[in-house]
């Protein structure tokens, strides 16, 4: 299994930036991917963006050029680095894990269900 920390998130402005941040420990963190979700009240979990063992990144259109995804495995942390957020960017960040080492099919669909180990989430809220 895989432990998970975020941290990070807290109230900004529309237009701010926040890094959220998610360390692991329990596996080897180079050999598995890792995403971010987000769930806002009231309404289903979501994908954010995700980074495979090897780099690879992927981003739901909506934070396309706005969100930087990236890992140091020197560290085991993911980092989610928001620049101009929106209060619609409002809602529980979620980091996760997928369990399947060295995957190699991508995240395309950013599906919840390729991910095994989730943390305990960190609120982003972004006022107008």
């Amino acid at each position: 299994q895989v432990q998970l920390v975020e941290s990070g998130g807290g109230l900004v402005q529309a237009g701010g930036s926040l890094r959220l941040s998610c360390a692991a420990s329990g596996r080897t963190f180079s050999s598995y991917g890792m995403g971010w979700f987000r769930q806002a009240q009231g309404k289903e979990r979501e994908f954010v963006s995700a980074i495979s063992w090897s780099g690879g990144k992927y981003y739901k259109d909506s934070v396309k050029g706005r969100f930087t995804i990236s890992r140091d495995n020197a560290k085991n942390t993911v980092y989610l680095q928001m620049n101009s957020l929106k209060p619609e960017d409002t809602a529980v960040y979620y980091c996760a894990a997928d369990l399947r080492e060295y995957y190699t099919d991508g995240y395309l669909f950013g599906r919840t269900a390729d991910f095994g180990s989730w943390g305990q989430g960190t609120q982003v809220t972004v006022s107008s």
